[in-house]
Formats: structure tokens, C-alpha cells, sequence
């Protein structure tokens, strides 16, 4: 499971999304990216360390999700966070805290095979004890609805992830739904997700 999310962590923007992308065999991601890199966008990215929506060209983008849309095994989930309804001045203050409350929703939604699970996450929580306060409560949350094997959580940098850099496409792009009307990058996925709506 890689997970990513689009929008800001205060009130900036009014919306926030987190998504998750599970796939059963990241090397087919891998393999996307290389052909990327190796190919058809051999230019665009070759100065690129990682591949982000908000600074890639809307064929790059456009490519991906087709190419992930053609991968077997793969689900898409969503939260999407309406801020304006977040009436916790507790949430609102405390940046961790509100991603820890969505990505709780996320969990709780979410019903994964019985088997071990590997979760990637954007690093974006750098002090230890954040990860592991979190990670705890992530990984309490998704053995509610699913009974699971080994789980592990790690916080990681894109760069070093395709599927880090798919589950920030995939975040962006309903980002772009949710934000601004414009859906056309859901479409392009030919995959039904699984949006769920905190309030």
C-alpha cells in the first residue's frame, strides 16, 4: 500500500485528500517509470529526481494513470476531508493530528486480503516519535476490519518509490475533482474508487 495525499495540512485549501494505492507487485510500477525515463519522456524527466503531479506536464500525467489503469491487482481508495466542516479547533491546530484523523478514516474504510502487507507512506513526519505515534495507530485501525498478517509501515522518500510517485498522481488527481470540478484525470484511470467522505 503506498499513500499519498493533495492539499495542505492547515486551511489553505479547501480540501484535503489522501489516497491509498494498493498494488500485490510494485515492480510493475517500477517498470512503468523506467520506460518513462528510458523512452517516450526520456527528455522531460531526465533532470527529474522523482515524478510529482504539480510539476509534470499534463501528457506525463496523462501516460501514467493510462499505464497504471492497465496494471492487475491494483485498488484505489480515497478520503476527502471537507475542511470547512472540520469544527475541532484541536484538528485545526495541530497538523499531525489531522492527518492522523483522516488517515484514520482511510483505515477504517479500507478491507484488505488476510496476508502481510507492506505500507509506504510520503515521509513527511520527520521526528520518530510522530512516525511511530502514528504508525501505531494506523496499523491498530486497519486490523479492525481486516484480519491481517505482518504489517509494516515505513516512511519513505519518493524518489527512491514509483509507487510513491503513482499515489501522488492518483492524490492530485482528485485533488483537482474535489477542488476545482475538474474530474478528468479520475476518468483517465478507468478504475472505480473507493471515495469515502469525512462529514
Amino acid at each position: 500500500m503506498f499513500i499519498d495525499e493533495s492539499g495542505d495540512l492547515g486551511m489553505q485549501t479547501k480540501h484535503l485528500i489522501l489516497c491509498a494505492l494498493l498494488v500485490r507487485n510494485p515492480s510493475e510500477l517500477d517498470r512503468i517509470i523506467k520506460n518513462m525515463r528510458r523512452h517516450r519522456f526520456r527528455k522531460q524527466l531526465r533532470k527529474a529526481m522523482e515524478i510529482k503531479a504539480n510539476k509534470s506536464s499534463a501528457e506525463v500525467k496523462r501516460h501514467m494513470l493510462e499505464k497504471l489503469g492497465s496494471v492487475k491487482g491494483i485498488a484505489v481508495s480515497y478520503v476527502v476531508l471537507e475542511k470547512k466542516k472540520v469544527y475541532s479547533d484541536f484538528l485545526k491546530q495541530d497538523k499531525h493530528k489531522l492527518y492522523n484523523f483522516v488517515a484514520g478514516k482511510l483505515a477504517r474504510k479500507l478491507e484488505l486480503p488476510k496476508a502481510d502487507i507492506e505500507v509506504r507512506i510520503d515521509r513527511s513526519k520527520g521526528k520518530q516519535l510522530l512516525q511511530e505515534d502514528f504508525n501505531r495507530y494506523f496499523i491498530k485501525l486497519l486490523r479492525e476490519k481486516s484480519e491481517l498478517g505482518k504489517v509494516e509501515i515505513y516512511h519513505s522518500y519518493s524518489q527512491s518509490w514509483s509507487g510513491l510517485q503513482f499515489a501522488d498522481l492518483l492524490a492530485w488527481s482528485a485533488f483537482q475533482k474535489f477542488e476545482h470540478g475538474d474530474g478528468s484525470y479520475m476518468d483517465i484511470l478507468e478504475l472505480e474508487p473507493d471515495v469515502y467522505y469525512v462529514w
